[in-house]
C-alpha cells in the first residue's frame, strides 16, 4: 500500500471518529505515521484531503458516480440505483460532515477549500440533472419536466432517510424500501 492510500485511510478513520471540523491535517498525519510535510506531498489541504475520502473511502460514492453516468431502461430502475446509492453515501457520509456546521468560520473555510478544488454538496443533484438530461433526450422524460426540482427532491429524500437512520427513526422503512419508493415517485413526476 502506498503512502496517499495509508494517509486516505487514517483520514477516514479519523474524520469518521471525530468529525471533519475536529480533524487536523496532523492527527490525520500521526495517525498514518508520516508528518505532515508528507501529507501535504499528496493533498493541498483538509479540504482536497476530505474530497479524496469522500470519493475513494465511502460506500456509495463509486455506485452513484456509476448509476448516474448509466442510461438504464426503465426510469425507475436506474432512479432507484442512484437513490440506494445516495443513501448509503449520506449515511457514510453524515457522521464526518455534520460538524462542520457547528461554527460558521469553519464551515466558510470547509466551502471554500471545496470550491477551490472544484467540489461540493451540489455535484450530487448536478449528476443526477444530466442523467435526467440524457433520459430525456432518449425520450424517457417529457420535455417540459422541471430536472432541477426532480433532482432535489429525490436527493434531498435520501439525505433525510440517511438522515433518519443515524436518529433510529422507529417508522423509517428500510433502505432499499426507500430507495424505491423515492426512485418510483420521481420517475412518475417525470412521465
Amino acid at each position: 500500500m502506498g503512502t496517499r492510500d495509508v494517509i486516505l485511510d487514517a483520514a477516514a478513520e479519523v474524520i469518521r471518529t471525530r468529525g471533519m471540523a475536529n480533524a487536523t491535517t496532523r492527527e490525520i498525519a500521526k495517525a498514518a505515521g508520516y508528518s505532515e510535510a508528507t501529507l501535504y506531498k499528496h493533498f493541498t489541504g483538509k479540504a482536497e484531503l476530505l474530497v479524496a475520502v469522500l470519493r475513494e473511502r465511502t460506500p456509495g460514492f463509486v455506485q452513484l458516480s456509476r448509476a448516474t453516468h448509466t442510461l438504464d431502461e426503465d426510469l425507475t430502475s436506474g432512479l432507484t440505483a442512484i437513490a440506494s446509492a445516495a443513501i448509503a453515501f449520506y449515511t457514510d457520509s453524515f457522521p464526518m460532515l455534520a460538524s462542520i456546521f457547528s461554527d460558521p468560520s469553519i464551515l466558510t473555510a470547509h466551502t471554500s477549500g471545496l470550491r477551490e478544488v472544484g467540489a461540493g454538496p451540489h455535484k450530487v443533484n448536478e449528476s443526477v440533472i444530466d442523467y435526467l438530461r440524457g433520459q430525456q433526450e432518449r425520450g424517457m422524460v417529457r420535455p417540459d419536466a422541471d430536472l432541477y426540482a426532480a433532482a432535489g427532491l429525490l436527493i434531498g429524500a435520501c439525505f433525510q432517510h440517511a438522515f433518519l437512520g443515524h436518529m433510529t427513526w422507529p417508522e423509517r422503512r428500510s433502505d432499499a424500501e426507500a430507495a424505491h419508493a423515492f426512485a418510483a415517485l420521481t420517475a412518475r413526476s417525470l412521465t
